[in-house]
């Protein structure tokens, strides 16, 4: 059956749990403390391997400013100059990435406890209601997240309703590293991502509203490519951010369930699939995890010891009226799916 776990109390005293579901010779841990993902152990070819970085305490949760294993919202990723516009009226939000706002702000998703409705052996359903104006944004949106391990990988269904129109753009901001979480850099591993299309950014990694082709860029990882090969290219998108921390356009029509990125780490075999109904996943490259207290079992976290895949609407949607819609109004629902496939190699 499902195991359920203290993991600390916040400072109003509200409980944090932590949940532990199985299926098969996969099994994750799950943290009400920001929805948080905080283990996920995957069968590799010597041993299982915890495949994600995390954390052993609340405080060191609170602490990081990473978003390990997080939910997001009520915006993944970034809105340039910390406003939007909507229905005629500007909606200020929390300037907390240097002028722009990054990941629903200074009290995000990733930051409150949520509510475990329900759970089985394989699934748990967590739910958070944001209520009218918190963190700048309009409308009352509920919440429930759905994670449901299977032997193949691990499900996460996002729902969302509003009270009024709002902007949402839920996603998981799980750090991967393939060949366990403590065994440093993932240089060696590779990335492939099924993408034609990618949205280049500014130094401040605000789009710019282009949708330009992958194709004859460093940006064109169609094919299996080792992480460091180009990495610290002389290209400008990979200058500004310090490596890769970038939305692709994922090919095939939003809204039905297909690859996004697939991962492999030739050190323990395990390869991992992302498939997803969203338009879009950040490919983000760990370049700025120093700085994290020491993660499970005392691990020293650092630059890029680790690898995101962000399912997602495209970054600072509300500005740029070609990129997928961002806006979810009343009597609408917000239902998209992402699944972690993993696999072993012969």
């Amino acid at each position: 059956m499902v195991r359920k776990i203290p993991f600390g109390v916040m400072p109003d005293g509200t409980a944090v749990e932590q949940y532990t579901l199985e299926a098969g010779a996969l099994s994750c841990d799950i943290l009400t403390y920001g929805g948080a993902l905080r283990a996920l152990r995957a069968p590799g070819r010597a041993r299982t391997v915890d495949v994600l970085l995390g954390f052993d305490t609340l405080e060191d949760y609170r602490r990081q400013d990473k978003y390990l294993g997080a939910l997001i919202g009520r915006y993944a990723n970034r809105i340039g100059g910390s406003a939007f516009s909507l229905e005629n009226q500007t909606y200020p939000l929390a300037a907390n990435d240097g002028p722009n706002h990054l990941h629903g702000g200074r009290l995000g998703f990733d930051k409150q406890v949520w509510t475990a409705e329900e759970a089985t052996d394989h699934s748990l359903t967590l739910s958070l209601t944001s209520p009218d104006g918190q963190e700048g944004y309009p409308g009352t949106l509920t919440v429930r997240v759905t994670y449901t391990l299977t032997p193949e990988g691990l499900r996460i269904r996002y729902q969302a309703e509003s009270s009024r129109a709002t902007p949402c753009n839920l996603t998981n901001h799980a750090y991967f590293n393939l060949s366990g979480h403590a065994s440093g850099p993932v240089l060696d591993q590779t990335i492939q991502i099924l993408a034609d299309f990618y949205t280049p950014s500014d130094a401040a990694s605000i789009p710019t509203g282009q949708l330009a082709p992958v194709e004859g860029t460093p940006m064109d990882l169609r094919q299996p490519t080792v992480i460091g090969a180009g990495i610290d290219g002389d290209f400008q998108q990979l200058r500004n951010a310090g490596g890769y921390d970038h939305n692709w356009a994922v090919n095939g029509p939003a809204g039905t369930l297909r690859p996004a990125a697939r991962a492999f780490s030739p050190a323990t075999g395990i390869s991992l699939e992302v498939w997803t109904t969203l338009p879009g996943v950040q490919f983000y490259s760990g370049n700025y995890l120093d700085g994290c207290p020491a993660g499970k079992d005392g691990a020293r976290y650092g630059k890029r010891w680790a690898f995101c895949l962000e399912t997602q609407l495209f970054p600072d949607t509300p500005h740029h009226a070609n990129f997928p819609a961002c806006i979810l109004r009343p009597g609408e629902v917000w239902d998209h799916t992402t699944e972690l496939r993993f696999h072993l190699a012969e």
